[in-house]
């Protein structure tokens, strides 16, 4: 296994994680609304996030998995669905990385399906070259080239999540 130097620095990422924060935060002004976090792999970027907003807020969480070692299977499994109801409420779905766009596809029309007032969505890592399905982003972190990466709660096998970067990971031949 090798790991890169970090790509995205620490510094970098609360940077964006504040002008991210700032956005949400003027846009939802006076209201309320539902932060729900994508498990495992948003868990870093979701607790900054929500920790920086500056509007009230509820949160929940979708534990999902689609990944088999560094690639997506095409099948999306929900291990664990939300524990709110969101009918009449403005959700902010907050995710890691969006590769394919299967999974936040999928996820997406679940929610809207359950009526809520309002869905955004707000990615930590948008991986565009990848991409199958057009999901809409409303919050974008950073655009990234087609590079496994790890780091800031991606992962390899479950490993490198607690690196506080995010780093190119190439599997060693």
């Amino acid at each position: 296994m090798i790991i890169s130097k970090p790509f995205l620095k620490v510094e970098q990422i609360q940077q964006r994680v504040k002008e991210l924060a700032g956005r949400i935060s003027r846009d939802y002004e006076g209201k309320e609304i539902l932060a729900v976090g994508i498990l495992k792999g948003a868990f870093m970027f979701f607790a900054d996030i929500v920790r920086t907003i500056q509007v009230p807020m509820t949160i929940d969480f979708l534990i999902v998995s689609s990944y088999a070692k560094t690639e997506s299977t095409g099948e999306i499994i929900i291990r664990s669905d939300l524990k709110e109801d969101i009918k009449g409420r403005d959700i902010i779905l907050i995710e890691d990385i969006v590769d394919t766009g299967y999974t936040l596809s999928h996820l997406r029309e679940m929610l809207l399906a359950r009526q809520p007032a309002s869905l955004k969505i707000c990615a930590f890592l948008d991986k565009r070259p990848r991409r199958k399905v057009e999901v809409p982003l409303d919050y974008i972190g950073f655009e990234i080239p087609d590079e496994y990466i790890v780091g800031y709660g991606l992962d390899y096998e479950n490993r490198f999540r607690n690196l506080p970067y995010i780093a190119i990971f190439k599997e060693s031949v």
